[in-house]
């Protein structure tokens, strides 16, 4: 019998009409494919809803074990209702936490890793005839707490979920059709791919795209899940996400990301020396701060700059972090600079084609758009640019690859 995973998000069951509607999906494909299990998001707006209250409690930013505690009850809320609304379709299911569905991670909070997964339990109730429901984005860690993977993570948990149960398909279940070239809201000659590369798809994740988390389709590759992204409030094809064939090669760009939630930071004057920088990013790395792209300036007079980049809302602990750092390396200073957007170009074609970095640059100079920073890969070129223009060279870049063209 075939085994689906399925995921639904914030949107798909953003009340009690919309979890009713999903209870009647993951029936019909109960009916028409065999074992199923869904993992669901916390209703939309409910994440943000408790991490108001958990502010409003206390001047103290809370603590992350209990943020964990309480931010899990969002995903729990939605997989007991899904249950229900299936017993009251007339199907057995069953609501499962993180913890129960046996996702094991490690010890940090707030942005935990899946370590192994014991799908033992999930395995007797799929063979006794149930659907399971999974709350989504958490698992428990050694010591018996509750972990959270992070906003967004849902994906995460269906990607590990397939992998671990030998999944026949993965369907993730969102409000768009798919996998666009870039973002119809702010393109809109944007397309629908019918399918990408894991690579392709992992760099846009990373890049701004807000479709899928870069860590669940880093996951996928790393264990060949092929999975779809797809609407769930119609029943249109979506994106098969899947591993690189010959063909792909023919575009060399698949599509444009952007993202606002950047910062700048920026590390003055520091001792121009072997390991300063290790220092540096060494101190980041334990205190879980995600850098991106990094510049690094010629030393002049003993002393150098470092500049790189972090999500917004890691920006403060990026300062805080480094300051004992710069005292204990005997001088510099750290500065944020806010308002940056990151732009990037994507497409698996680029390792065989020349040119492409011309084109951008090129579009962008013509419409007086200033680059801040430049940062490379096999198959992906980023920027750094003024946030105000990030749609602007966005429409700009869509264009000048002819991304609005059928293939």
């Amino acid at each position: 019998m075939p085994r689906i995973v399925q995921k639904y998000g914030g949107t798909s069951v953003g009340d009690v009409e919309r979890i009713k509607k999903v209870a009647e999906r993951i029936k019909a494909t109960r009916e028409r494919s065999g074992s199923v299990v869904a993992v669901v998001s916390a209703r939309a707006g409910v994440t943000n809803e408790l991490l108001a209250r958990a502010r409003s409690v206390s001047e103290q930013p809370p603590r992350e074990r209990e943020l964990d505690q309480l931010l899990a009850v969002g995903e729990q809320e939605t997989c007991a209702l899904m249950a229900m609304a299936l017993h009251g379709l007339g199907l057995e299911a069953v609501s499962y936490t993180g913890a129960q569905a046996g996702i094991r991670t490690d010890n940090v909070h707030t942005r935990a890793k899946i370590r192994m997964i014991d799908p033992a339990a999930i395995e007797r109730d799929l063979a006794a005839g149930r659907v399971v429901i999974v709350a989504g984005f958490q698992g428990i860690n050694d010591h018996g707490h509750t972990t959270t993977f992070g906003r967004g993570a849902s994906d995460l948990s269906a990607i590990a979920l397939a992998a671990a149960l030998k999944a026949d398909k993965c369907e993730i279940y969102t409000d768009v059709d798919g996998v666009y070239t870039a973002d119809p809201r702010v393109v809109p000659d944007a397309r629908k791919l019918d399918e990408i590369a894991y690579d392709e798809m992992l760099e846009l994740a990373s890049s701004g795209s807000k479709v899928m988390m870069s860590r669940s389709v880093e996951l996928a590759k790393k264990y060949n899940v092929i999975f779809e992204v797809r609407s769930s409030f119609n029943y249109n094809p979506g994106t098969i996400v899947k591993e690189e064939v010959a063909y792909m090669e023919k575009v060399v760009v698949r599509g444009v990301a952007v993202d606002k939630d950047q910062a700048k930071v920026i590390v003055s004057n520091i001792p121009d020396k072997p390991g300063t920088a290790a220092s540096v990013f060494r101190a980041l790395a334990d205190a879980n701060v995600n850098v991106d792209m990094i510049v690094q300036n010629v030393g002049r007079g003993g002393v150098a700059n470092l500049t790189f980049t972090v999500p917004q809302g890691d920006s403060h602990r990026a300062v805080e972090t480094l300051q004992p750092v710069l005292a204990e390396l005997g001088g510099g200073e750290v500065s944020i600079q806010d308002h940056i957007a990151k732009l990037s170009v994507v497409g698996v074609g680029m390792r065989s084609h020349s040119g492409v970095a011309a084109t951008l640059f090129q579009t962008l100079a013509a419409a007086g758009i200033n680059i801040e920073m430049i940062s490379t890969s096999e198959i992906k070129i980023s920027i750094v640019l003024d946030q105000l223009r990030a749609d602007d060279a966005a429409r700009l870049a869509h264009a000048a690859f002819h991304l609005d063209a059928a293939v």
